[in-house]
């Protein structure tokens, strides 16, 4: 298994000396995950340099709640949220905003048990303790929304804060949980190892991830913003077309080719940075339904860049 740590990593671009006064700082942040491979190429490459930008990247293991706390905190100006983790920090005060679509298609949770555990199948779990990387997390959230989804009282959930992928598994080790819900593929090598096993999938009904820009960058970087996207997308539609693309995930995030190969077939990048009212509205609808949200409208979540 990958060691993801758990303390934000920071990437610079390279730069040369001699401009480095010039450029323009952007702190980015998201999940070390194969969706954010795109920004990685991106930074890696020398393009934002070149118009201008000084970008940084920080791994967040901890996920979306993680990454709204450091945006309402000024400590990063763009984050990839979940979509789900965005509105809900969004309603519950958070000063950012959702500014694009990252991905077109729905994040795949794979449902997880300990290998040994007597729980075999969905029906088994209600009742169990759920590890979550934190509260207002995608594991958080979706688990609500799976029981909404199964007509369980979402009420009775019981949860355990472990901090992200890492701290499941030890959760797991230690029977300090049951059940953990994480993106289907980054958790298939754990489940190959015979440590997890999956007892079910589930799927949003919205798009997996969004960008989300802070308060201050929205009023001052915009359009480094809006630069930085455009060469993302860009390289996300370059990388997905590539023979080598499955080949280079299985390499930078430890999955076996035909995993890798099957993740890219179901997701799509965006294309263009735009915003999608209709799927924050949906987003907003199941989290009201839950009790996670109170009143909101999803005109109060979205920017133009």
């Amino acid at each position: 298994m990958i060691d993801r740590g758990t303390v934000p990593q920071e990437h610079h671009e390279p730069k040369r000396a001699d401009v480095s006064e010039r450029l323009r700082r952007l702190a980015i942040g998201g999940v070390p995950e194969h969706f954010n491979l795109p920004w990685r190429r991106v930074l890696g490459s020398g393009r934002l340099a070149a118009a201008g930008i000084d970008a940084s990247w920080q791994d967040f293991p901890g996920g979306s709640g993680a990454m709204g706390a450091a945006l309402n905190e000024g400590e990063l100006d763009v984050a990839m949220l979940l979509t789900e983790g965005a509105v809900a920090g969004i309603a519950n005060g958070g000063t950012y905003r959702i500014v694009s679509r990252f991905t077109e298609t729905p994040l795949i949770w794979g449902i997880h048990v300990p290998a040994a555990s007597n729980l075999h199948s969905v029906a088994d779990l209600q009742g169990s303790r759920y590890a979550i990387s934190r509260h207002g997390s995608g594991s958080h959230l979706m688990a609500f929304a799976h029981a909404r989804h199964v007509g369980w009282p979402v009420g009775e959930l019981d949860f355990v804060v472990v901090g992200g992928l890492d701290g499941a598994v030890e959760a797991f080790d230690n029977g300090g949980a049951e059940v953990f819900l994480w993106e289907k593929f980054m958790t298939q090598p754990l489940v190959d190892e015979g440590r997890f096993r999956r007892v079910g999938e589930f799927s949003a009904p919205w798009p997996a991830f969004v960008v989300c820009v802070s308060g201050d960058a929205l009023r001052q970087k915009a359009a480094d913003v809006a630069t930085a996207l455009e060469h993302v997308l860009a390289e996300a539609a370059r990388f997905a077309a590539s023979p080598s693309a499955a080949d280079d995930i299985a390499r930078d995030y430890g999955l076996r080719r035909e995993h890798a190969a099957e993740w890219l077939r179901v997701t799509r990048w965006a294309s263009t940075a735009n915003v999608d009212d209709g799927a924050v509205s949906d987003c907003i609808e199941v989290l009201r339904a839950v009790g996670l949200v109170e009143s909101a409208g999803s005109a109060q979540m979205l920017a133009r860049i």
